[in-house]
């Protein structure tokens, strides 16, 4: 039967693809790509001739009737995104839900996302956490961090690396300058690097830092 998968890529390291997914990636019809020039880096380092087709945040609305119609005529879709789990501030959503409101069926295979490594490294409590992602880049940012206040579990954030000082010292301002946490970026990659600390510590070092490049995932202690 016709179906929708959803297939985790590495986030750096390509040896942390799994069988599974390459299997999949191998056998599936096409290959729903957010960017495809970096999907088939991957494909091509493991000799994977699958069709490649866009889709990303920017044509997911127009590209989605496109999509359902070709899985039911009997389709095989993988989607996948730039690395690590499609849906996980990356498109996949509407994909998903629209694959499940046609009866459409929905798999999902195990594998990277970012924030779980960054996670459990940071030596911060990962009994309880709180997933962010993402804050919002202009409205309604003061108003989340406000929130945030109050949280008592630790809390996991996405961030570019252009703006990494920025939301570490606002993150300063609305919790706490000795709030302790950690910084990871380029996880799995030759240059990983996990930095410790309280939030001005961390402030203190990435400003001394001329070149802050790669994904980063910010892990801060909950509140006390």
């Amino acid at each position: 039967m016709s179906k929708l998968i959803l297939v985790p890529t590495p986030i750096g390291n390509l040896q942390d693809i799994t069988l599974r997914a390459l299997e999949v990636l191998k056998n599936t019809d096409i290959i729903l790509a957010e960017d495809t020039r970096k999907t088939k880096i991957l494909l091509n380092h493991f000799e994977i001739k699958t069709k490649l087709v866009s889709f990303h945040k920017f044509n997911e609305h127009k590209a989605l009737s496109g999509i359902i119609t070709e899985i039911k005529k009997g389709v095989t879709a993988a989607l996948v995104s730039d690395a690590g789990t499609p849906g996980i501030s990356d498109p996949g959503f509407l994909l998903v839900r629209e694959c499940l409101a046609q009866q459409i069926p929905v798999e999902t295979l195990p594998g990277a996302t970012s924030f779980v490594p960054a996670l459990v490294n940071s030596g911060l409590p990962c009994d309880r956490f709180v997933f962010e992602g993402f804050l919002p880049q202009k409205k309604g940012r003061n108003k989340r961090l406000e929130i945030l206040t109050n949280e008592e579990r630790t809390m996991v954030f996405f961030e570019s690396p252009y703006r990494l000082i920025k939301t570490l010292k606002q993150l300063c301002e609305f919790l706490g300058s000795d709030r302790k946490v950690c910084v990871s970026r380029e996880l799995t990659k030759i240059y990983e690097e996990n930095i410790r600390g309280t939030i001005t510590e961390v402030i203190q070092l990435y400003t001394e830092k001329k070149d802050i490049k790669g994904e980063i995932v910010i892990i801060v202690g909950g509140k006390s």
